[in-house]
């Protein structure tokens, strides 16, 4: 009853009646408010729509003609089709370029993307990174809003940022919080770590769309959540504008980003070890082995150096390093900067194509065409072994139908060992046809029969 009594009583005090608006001022100032901001930004931030369509697997009974002519599968039921929502950033209104993660997109055969202003365009896709978890669209349309990009490297624990993006369908939810943390990495969700933690709320759907500061600019990719719980807990992450950047130009220039191997093996810093080594603090990735013959060893490094610079970049750690290095194409000079016995050292070197000597699978047998494979010691949980590594492969082709994958490595193929191309060619000139493939999978042996 009191609480009753209580709002006429504050309302008359005030001098208002009940239903009177918020003011938009207090003492002639404006209240603060993020919706000038969010006006020029949210035109930028689209919905993706994908449809993937599936083959169903046949029942081994409908082999049989007996079973078949009473089981018949029903016309339509061979496939299935998945559906899935994500958000995207336009980023460049003139080319219609679109960035968003590539889990949205992944093995999509449709993409639609659907703007602020309602219209619904089919996206091309012009190239995706696995490891950074970024792809980039295009799509066909004028009078388009795209976000600026800000330097990510700027950022600083607790600047406010903002989340845009269609969690669970909700399209233009606008969500914020501030910085959490930087250089989130050892999360097991991509290749490459380096993360931007912030605690503005994200949920499935925001995957895609963009984190920006309070200009309205592009500081991140909305990519993850931290969730035990199965909903938002306050731990988000996002990869930073600037690696996001990088990996667009390669796409939209070379269709697709080309990783090299560098041959240098490093660990992070503790305080103890940096105060031996005579740092202020422990910041840079120590150098713990150097690959014989490597671009590493070639360009002089050694162990114990501290690479504390790559690129221009300041190196906060190990996983940071590594991204650094995964973003430097094949062939192209990255400038270090070192501490080697206490003083500071620049060399340059290059990342080497890991595939230079691989051939193309169509030499060995028509079986493998669309892999390049080559010869390596493989080094692994298992030991040493000599095998048949796969390089890239191309879709949908012979090589991806026999089940393989991107740094398999072959070590037999119809219950015969190979350890080199000719012994692969002899096994299977022999053979009418690939049955069997016996293969180190990560830290797992696969045997995969073959159609």
């Amino acid at each position: 009853m009191k609480t009753v009594l209580l709002l006429p009583l504050l309302a008359l005090l005030l001098g208002n009646p009940l239903n009177a608006a918020l003011p938009t001022a207090v003492n002639g100032d404006p209240l603060p408010s993020l919706a000038p901001m969010l006006e020029k930004t949210t035109a930028a931030v689209v919905n993706i729509a994908t449809t993937t369509h599936r083959k169903l697997r046949r029942h081994p009974l409908l082999n049989d003609p007996f079973f078949r002519w009473f089981f018949e599968e029903a016309p339509g039921r061979r496939q299935s089709q998945e559906q899935s929502l994500g958000s995207g950033i336009i980023v460049d209104a003139q080319n219609g370029f679109v960035l968003t993660n590539n889990h949205v997109i992944e093995e999509a055969d449709e993409i639609r993307v659907t703007l602020q202003d309602g219209r619904s365009l089919s996206a091309r896709l012009l190239g995706q990174d696995p490891e950074m978890d970024v792809a980039v669209l295009q799509i066909a349309a004028k009078q388009l809003t795209a976000l600026p990009w800000a330097d990510s490297d700027q950022l600083r624990v607790g600047d406010f940022v903002v989340a845009i993006g269609s969690p669970f369908g909700l399209n233009q939810t606008v969500t914020s919080g501030i910085v959490s943390a930087l250089g989130r990495s050892g999360l097991g969700i991509e290749g490459y770590e380096n993360f931007i933690q912030t605690d503005a709320s994200i949920n499935p759907g925001n995957s895609g769309g963009p984190l920006v500061n309070l200009r309205g600019e592009l500081v991140g990719i909305n990519t993850a959540i931290l969730a035990p719980s199965g909903g938002n807990v306050g731990i988000g992450f996002a990869i930073p504008s600037n690696i996001a950047s990088n990996v667009m130009h390669q796409i939209v220039r070379y269709g697709a980003v080309r990783r090299g191997v560098f041959g240098v093996q490093t660990q992070d810093l503790s305080s103890d070890l940096a105060m031996a080594l005579d740092m202020s603090r422990p910041r840079g990735a120590l150098v713990t082995e150097v690959l014989s013959g490597s671009p590493a060893a070639k360009a002089g490094l050694q162990v114990g150096d501290v690479i504390i610079r790559a690129g221009g970049h300041l190196v906060s750690g190990s996983a940071d390093l590594s991204t650094q290095l995964g973003l430097a194409r094949i062939g192209e000079p990255i400038g270090l900067e070192i501490l080697r016995d206490g003083r500071s050292l620049r060399i340059s070197a290059s990342a080497a194509d890991p595939y230079a000597d691989f051939i193309p699978g169509a030499e060995v047998s028509p079986a493998l065409d669309g892999a390049l494979l080559g010869e390596i010691l493989d080094v692994s949980r298992l030991g040493e072994n000599r095998g048949i590594a796969v390089g890239k492969l191309e879709p949908n082709s012979p090589a991806v139908a026999a089940g393989l994958q991107e740094g398999d490595v072959i070590f037999q193929v119809n219950r015969k060992r190979v350890s080199s191309l000719e012994e692969l060619s002899s096994v299977l000139a022999h053979s009418a046809r690939l049955w069997q493939i016996r293969l180190r999978r990560g830290d797992s042996v696969l045997t995969m029969a073959t159609r």
